[in-house]
């Protein structure tokens, strides 16, 4: 498991737009991570003011650092990286994320070759899928120092 501290060393995101709490799980192939819907969270004074819901793209957001959590942690992952998005395929939005929701998200290794690589998500609401996607990554060399302050 890898706390919040961890990932802050890991991800270069923070408040507001770090979307994940905790690793669950994590090993070359796949990740599990959580993020703890709240009603204070920035987004929901604007989206929306009396039917509080999570973005669907924030939540697709949520669902890549996860998987960025996964490629970071790969034993053969690059000291001085960053992971810049090449595109998403196939996202689809299945249910709303609201206050209270725990948000599960499963992220699998679907293909990496050299510095180019897909990713398979599923975000859940206990047993409901919310949201799914393929994402395309590529590794790069971080544009500073340190990516992740």
């Amino acid at each position: 498991m890898l706390d919040i501290h961890t990932i802050l060393e890991n991800l270069p995101h923070r408040y507001p737009f770090l979307l994940v709490d905790r690793i669950i799980e994590v090993d070359a192939e796949h990740a599990i991570g959580l993020k703890n819907v709240t009603f204070n969270e920035p987004f929901f004074q604007g989206h929306f003011p009396k039917e509080p819901v999570m973005p669907g793209v924030l939540v697709l957001e949520a669902m890549g650092q996860v998987a960025a959590m996964m490629i970071i942690n790969r034993p053969d992952s690059l000291g001085d990286m960053a992971m810049y998005l090449t595109g998403i395929e196939k996202a689809k939005i299945r249910r709303p994320v609201v206050p209270g929701d725990q948000l599960t998200t499963t992220a699998k290794m679907e293909k990496l070759r050299g510095r180019i690589g897909r990713v398979s998500a599923v975000a859940r609401v206990g047993d409901d899928v919310a949201a799914e996607a393929l994402f395309g990554f590529v590794i790069a060399k971080a544009l500073t120092g340190d990516n992740r302050s």
